[in-house]
């Protein structure tokens, strides 16, 4: 990453050593957009870069926690999805030992004929 001052970002083979941290260079294209973000970052009674970070972090978390909900409904859905397969296997586990029994009685059958 190339900052505007020439430096490259990241560690530049620097491990271990910290560059001194630059403020958010903040740029609203409408005047009355910054105006009204200023005003509430006074309001909140911190930095205009504080309050911008402290939004970001905000949504960021309402998205995590959205997704993390629809998930644990989807796995609540698919479970339910699951057990309702099992029971209704039962008859399924008893047409499938039947099938077993079958097929068995047909290769008894057949090795018989080859004898």
């Amino acid at each position: 990453m190339h900052l505007r001052d020439g430096r490259t970002g990241g560690t530049g083979g620097t491990i271990g050593t910290m560059s001194q941290p630059k403020a958010m260079n903040l740029r609203f294209p409408d005047p009355a957009q910054r105006a009204a973000i200023e005003a509430a970052a006074r309001q909140e009674g911190v930095s205009l870069q504080e309050y911008i970070l402290s939004a970001a972090y905000a949504r960021a978390t309402a998205v995590e926690t959205h997704f993390l909900e629809a998930f644990r409904a989807s796995m609540a859905r698919s479970g339910d999805a699951f057990a309702e397969a099992a029971d209704t296997a039962g008859g399924d586990g008893e047409r499938r030992a039947e099938e077993l029994a079958a097929r068995r009685g047909l290769e008894e059958q057949e090795r018989g004929h080859a004898a």
